[in-house]
């Protein structure tokens, strides 16, 4: 007690996303001239698609990818709340999976450093990309995370299912109860993101909605 206030309190300082449609499908065009290793660009892709933590997407290994029910099981290891946690996989996400599994599918990991054997890439890999497209200060790995909160939020997207979808929890019954129970609805909503990141890319106007909001 007799050191309140002489401590200045901790904030934590919100890493730069792009939130709107219009700037956001201006970042996937840009993505997509992208002429560095592809290996990376996939990556980025990946992460767009699915919104999850930097070091999940870099330590993803094949061996995570359940091909039958289309999910992505990132282990409790990996996780920032020590919790595994289930990735439902859009069509497109597989595409991409399944366009890199000639390149990366004998290696452990999904995305392989190409200067070091048998490790992913680096952390700072993809925000290097970024950069290099121009995003410096305006968009970061993390990011992606923001800009999918925001614009299914925007959409109207359940805010417990985008949380779910986020990984998000408190560590309570509810949370726990609620990440299995979104699982179906969960599924829907990262197909919808899918289809209009697709919408966004093609679309140098604001794009219209897809017709179908996840549950």
């Amino acid at each position: 007690a007799a050191l309140r206030g002489a401590l200045a309190p901790h904030r934590e300082k919100n890493l730069p996303a792009i939130t709107t449609p219009e700037e956001f499908g201006n970042l996937l065009r840009a993505m997509d001239s992208y002429q560095g290793e592809y290996i990376t660009k996939a990556a980025l892709t990946f992460t767009l698609l699915t919104f999850q933590r930097s070091q999940s997407i870099r330590f993803a290994r094949w061996e995570q990818i359940d091909w039958t029910n289309r999910l992505w099981r990132i282990p409790a290891e990996i996780m920032k709340m020590k919790e595994d946690h289930l990735v439902p996989l859009s069509t497109q996400a597989l595409d991409l999976l399944r366009a890199l599994q000639p390149l990366t599918g004998h290696k452990d990991f999904i995305f392989p450093c190409l200067c070091r054997r048998g490790k992913p890439i680096s952390e700072n890999t993809m925000l290097y990309a970024l950069v290099r497209l121009g995003y410096r200060g305006q968009m970061t790995v993390h990011g992606f995370r923001s800009s999918a909160s925001t614009l299914l939020n925007e959409n109207g997207h359940h805010p417990d299912v985008i949380e779910a979808a986020l990984a998000h929890t408190r560590g309570d019954i509810r949370s726990i109860y609620n990440r299995a129970k979104y699982l179906p609805e969960r599924v829907k909503l990262y197909q919808w993101w899918a289809d209009y990141v697709d919408q966004l890319r093609n679309m140098a106007d604001k794009p219209s909605k897809p017709n179908e909001k996840a549950g």
